[in-house]
Parts: structure tokens; sequence; C-alpha cells
């Protein structure tokens, strides 16, 4: 079991301590509790060199003697400087007051059982939203990628009700709290970083898109249903290496990016736009980790009950509805009919898109109508929301190489899955899925050169400003993996230069590697 080394301060002592890979976010937090001799009802805060406030999590970064983290016990002593007011102090006027107000009158005025739950909830939050400053919602977005691929962790395709009460008891302490600005600002930026968040603070970012476009009060969605939609939307996501919840976040907030980034709402109505957002954050809804190719090659359930057509975008597009038809998840119930009726044919006809066997025919529509595109045209901006929300699905080499590459990762992971699968079951294996032919620069290349540039150019076509923040980083990424390629090829012409001079004359590879014999 992988393990890692954490160095850290606590009232002036440097301390270390070792956290197994299966520690969760508890285990973490009580091993500090011990080290810093806190009680059980006092509050921890780590803090990174910069002075930032950072989560006791498993997502925690190892790190070295010189890199100490500082852990403080705040709870004990929060003082003026801290909060405002002396947390302590208010606690023993309450118990003073309690007793007096006793003795005098021989019972407890239900006000100062009101005020006895408000500090204790107060309390409480203050334990279980240890990254939440109080401004509101804070990270250290200058901090760069902290978290990794977590793929390789899980062991089960549904997450456990235990993981999924807890992500939902902590979205819903932190709903609670205020976003701060930079936050808000940086949500917006096609350069997210999805590895800085967890999981219940990406619900947070998800229901900050839906405020912050003006949809909760547009479309009357009331908060407690909200949060019961995103919780639902959460849990029917699957550990799979890419098609999981951290993908669907990954391209709404890349729909969200692009809203602003091309000023939609300029252009677009509010019902364009509500389902954009809601198709992106629905599109792989249930996704088992298989592609479509597998599913009907294997004549799987899925594949039967939709007829081979789009078989897993239909799916997800169906589990996106039924959870909807649920009345505590049903953010779409106080829309007028007509209108609920053009945000489900919109879905509808976005979810279905993101199936790449009709990229090409999506592609060209979109081309066709440019030239003249017209948004009061109900078939130009139905065809438009079709190519922002393919954009927004593959989209991650939009983003800096240290976000994207991770996901690659993970994509390559799902994909070698599948082969592996299909090679035991005696599948057709697509060539760009198979381990032993595929390489991240010979994955990309022909990718982004072919599907990715031509889909963005065009979209650059009809919006200019997506120039320099959407199809510049692309071509970017195009040299990345060309050069990388490049390194490749030339390393095993090296080496197969060098195999053919030993097998000529007689000599080992490691006497040509240890430098034995001039080539």
């Amino acid at each position: 079991m992988t393990t890692k080394i954490v160095y850290f301060v606590v009232d002036g002592r440097n301390e270390q301590t070792e956290f197994r890979g299966n520690d969760d976010t508890e285990d973490m937090r009580e091993t500090f509790r011990a080290a810093a001799e806190a009680g059980p009802n006092d509050i921890l805060k780590l803090y990174n060199t910069r002075g930032n406030l950072i989560n006791i999590s498993p997502a925690l970064a190892e790190n070295t003697p010189d890199t100490r983290y500082k852990l403080e016990v705040v709870a004990s002593h929060c003082t003026v400087s801290h909060l405002g007011f002396d947390m302590n102090s208010l606690e023993q006027r309450l118990q003073r007051l309690e007793k007096r107000v006793f003795v005098d009158n021989g019972d407890i005025p239900s006000i100062v059982h009101d005020m006895k739950e408000k500090v204790e909830d107060f309390k409480e939050k203050l334990e279980g939203v240890e990254h939440l400053s109080w401004l509101g919602l804070f990270k250290d977005i200058s901090s760069g990628t902290s978290l990794q691929p977590f793929w390789d962790k899980q062991k089960s395709l549904k997450k456990s009700e235990q993981h999924n009460r807890r992500v939902f008891e902590k979205f819903m302490k932190m709903s609670q709290v205020q976003m701060t600005d930079e936050v808000r600002d940086y949500l917006r930026k096609p350069t997210f970083d999805n590895w800085q968040w967890d999981d219940s603070e990406m619900l947070i970012l998800l229901r900050q898109m839906y405020i912050d476009l003006g949809f909760v009060t547009k479309f009357n969605i009331e908060m407690p249903v909200l949060h019961q939609w995103l919780y639902e939307i959460y849990k029917n996501y699957n550990q799979v290496p890419f098609h999981n919840f951290k993908h669907c976040f990954m391209v709404a907030q890349m729909m969200y990016g692009l809203t602003w980034l091309i000023d939609l709402p300029s252009m677009l109505d509010d019902v364009d736009i509500l389902t954009l957002i809601t198709s992106a954050i629905c599109h792989d809804l249930d996704h088992p980790g298989y592609n479509n190719a597998y599913q009907i090659n294997a004549r799987t359930e899925l594949a039967l009950r939709y007829n081979d057509i789009s078989p897993l975008e239909n799916h997800h597009c169906a589990e996106g509805f039924k959870i909807l038809e649920k009345k505590q998840c049903n953010i779409l119930r106080n829309l007028p009919r007509d209108e609920y009726r053009r945000v489900r044919e919109g879905m509808i006809k976005c979810i279905l898109a993101t199936d790449m066997a009709k990229h090409n025919e999506i592609l060209h529509s979109f081309k066709s109508i440019v030239p003249a595109f017209d948004f009061k045209d109900k078939e130009h901006r139905s065809v438009l929301l079709m190519i922002l929300i393919k954009v927004a699905d593959i989209s991650n080499e939009v983003r800096p190489m240290e976000v994207a590459e991770p996901w690659l990762d993970c994509l390559l992971q799902e994909f070698f899955n599948q082969s592996d699968l299909e090679k035991l079951e005696g599948l057709p294996v697509a060539p760009f899925m198979d381990r032993d032919k595929v390489t991240k620069p010979s994955s990309q290349v022909g990718f982004i050169k072919f599907v990715l540039l031509p889909l963005f150019e065009a979209l650059g076509s009809l919006f200019p400003k997506v120039e320099p923040e959407i199809i510049e980083p692309v071509r970017k990424a195009l040299e990345y993996y060309t050069e990388m390629q490049k390194a490749l090829e030339e390393e095993k012409k090296k080496k197969e230069s060098t195999h053919g001079l030993t097998k000529q004359n007689g000599i080992t590879p490691a006497q040509v590697s240890k430098g034995k014999v001039q080539t």
C-alpha cells in the first residue's frame, strides 16, 4: 500500500506523520488532532508555506522538511484577530446567562436554547469547512495542479452510500457560505484547474453557475431542489477513469466559460443557455467506462435497448430525465410547459450530439450555415448548441498542460481497460485503444489535427474572440505532442540501429549501452 510522509510544525514543534493510501479525511484530521494535542471540539487549520489555508484531505500533497505545513488549533483560542470576537468568551457568557435565568425563574427560556444551538452549529461549520475563509469559499488558485488522477485507487464502479453521505454533508455545510469574487472570476476562465477541488467543492461551483447566470430567479428554482438535483447527478456518475463526475464538471465549467467568453446571453435566450449548462452536467451520466463500439460488439443491454444507435448517449440522456422526474430533484418543475418542452428537446439534441460518430455530420452542417448564420433561426441555433457542447466535451487540450495531461492519462487508462477486456472476450480492438500500439503523442497528434482544430476553428469563424483563449492553446498542444512524437521516433530509430549493429557483430546491447563499443 502506498504511503506519503507529511512534514508540519505545530506550537513551534517540528513533526512528521505517515499517511496510508486508504486514509480518508477523518483519519487524517484525527492524526493531526493527536499531534496538536487538540480536543474533539477544537478546530484545526492547515497553512502552506505561502500562508494560505489548504484542505486536510487525502489530496494533501507530500512535502519536505523545508516546506513544512503550519498546523494551528484555532478553536481553543479564537481571538478577535481571527473572528472579530472571542468564541470562548461568548460561550462563557452564554453559560452564565443560562445559570442566572434558571436561578431567577426556575426554567430556561427557549431563546437561550436557540442561542446555544446557533453557537454549536457555528462551531460545527468551523470544523467541517476548514478550507473556507471568512470572505467565503477560498482556494490558493495560484498554486497549480494539486491533485493527480485518482482512477488507480478506485475499486468499484459505484460510490458507497457512506462516501456519498459525507460528500452531501460537506456540500450542505459549504452551501451556507458565500463564494469569493476571486473564485467566481476564476470559474469563468478556460484555464480552470479541476485538480484543486474535491467533489463537494465542485458541487458548490456548479451551484454557483446557476446562481450567477440568474437561473435560480429566472426559472424559479428552489435552492433545496437545486441541491438535491446536483447531489443526485453526483451519485449517478460512476468511478471510471475518465467519464466520471470530474469530467462532467469540467465539461460544464468549459460551457460556463464559453458562455461568458462569447457573451452568449447577448445572442441566445435564457432557455438556450439553461439547456447548454444542464446538458453538459448530464451528458455522461452512468457511463460504464466502455464506449459505443464495445456496447454494440458485446451486444450489451444498452445496445439492445437502443438498437445500436448511440446507446451510451441515449442512456445518459434518459438517466438525466429520470432524475428530473423525481419531484425533489426537478429543477425544471416551475417552467411553463412550452419552455420545458424546449429544454427537453434541446437537451436530447445536445447530449446525442456528443456521440463522436456524428461529429463530421454536425460539423459539416455548422460550417455550411456560418456564412449566413442567423441567431433568430431555430435550426441555426440548434446546430450552434450542438457545436458548443461538442467543443466543451473535448476541450481538455484548451487548458494548461499541467491540467490537460493528467486527463489524457485518465483517458488512456479507460481505453486500455476496454481493449484488455475486448482481447479477453475476442472482440474487435480499436488500434487507438490498444496499450500495445498507442502512445501519448500518437493518441493526440491525429486527434488534435483532424478533430479538435477543425471543430474549434469552425467555432472561431463565428466567434473570433475565442481565438486566443480556445484555439491557440490547442495549436500549442499540437506542437507539444508533435515534438514528443518526433523524440520517440528518433529514440526508436536509435534503438533499432543499435540492435542491428549488435546483431551483425555479435555484440550485446549491454556492451553498447555501457560505452564499451563505439557505434
